[in-house]
């Protein structure tokens, strides 16, 4: 029973995903009101997944202290785990774990895309609220790297949906993980990214024209890998 690993309940059903998280669209909407109703459904949701967890971490306790040798075939034991996945694929981040160990090779083809993008977005537009309600450095980071598959940005939706990440992200002051994003701007090279680069590039933020200038130097560069020193050096280079 390992950690963000286990196949969820109907993980392979869309319409599942959506009855389970199609609420977390307010996350990221322009409207605070909704964004509050939907803060307030997370917050539901992982006090619940904390709960269920209480109560799964309890009865295997109660198992092993009454000497049982093999407390995870226990019935009650499993239905109390099976439990807690289901309530935690409700929430976030946690229903957005284990994409990798529910046999989608093609992360397309995979129904918790549009949620993965959704948790994505939500911490580029409204990172405090993020950080406040769902931070999950791990979790951006692994999407990220998930995303930026040469299949994803093929997909005219998916693609559009990371250019605007891309943009969002080079714009404001570094946040952790941040630098993960030059591996999906380079699956979604093109020209409409890079008009919006040098559009950033070209104005009166500091930071945003340090990030859009290294992020269209390394798509010039796609040989080199996205390593802090690599940025560091590109850093001083710039600056001398």
């Amino acid at each position: 029973m390992g950690h963000g690993k286990e196949r969820g309940p109907d993980s392979d059903d869309a319409r599942a995903w959506d009855e389970r998280l199609a609420w977390a669209y307010g996350l990221i909407s322009k409207d605070p009101l909704e964004r509050a109703v939907a803060l307030d459904h997370l917050a539901s949701a992982r006090k619940a997944t904390a709960e269920a967890l209480d109560r799964f971490n309890t009865a295997l306790m109660l198992l092993q202290g009454q000497g049982v040798q093999d407390p995870y075939r226990n019935p009650d034991l499993l239905s109390a785990y099976e439990e807690y996945l289901r309530v935690r694929s409700c929430s976030l981040p946690d229903g957005v774990w284990g994409r990798g160990d529910w046999d989608y090779e093609d992360i397309l083809a995979w129904p918790g895309l549009p949620y993965a993008l959704l948790f994505l977005e939500w911490e580029a537009r409204y990172p405090q609220e993020w950080t406040r309600h769902a931070k999950a450095w791990g979790t951006k980071e692994g999407l990220i790297r998930d995303l930026a598959a040469d299949t994803v940005g093929q997909d005219p939706v998916a693609r559009a949906k990371l250019i605007d990440l891309v943009e969002i992200v080079v714009r404001r002051a570094y946040r952790c993980k941040d630098r993960e994003y030059v591996r999906v701007a380079r699956v979604v090279d093109g020209h409409p990214l890079r008009v919006r680069l040098e559009a950033v590039r070209r104005s009166e933020n500091p930071w945003a024209q340090l990030h859009a200038g290294y992020v269209l130097w390394m798509l010039d560069r796609p040989e080199l890998p996205n390593s802090r020193r690599v940025w560091l050096t590109w850093l001083a280079d710039t600056r001398q």
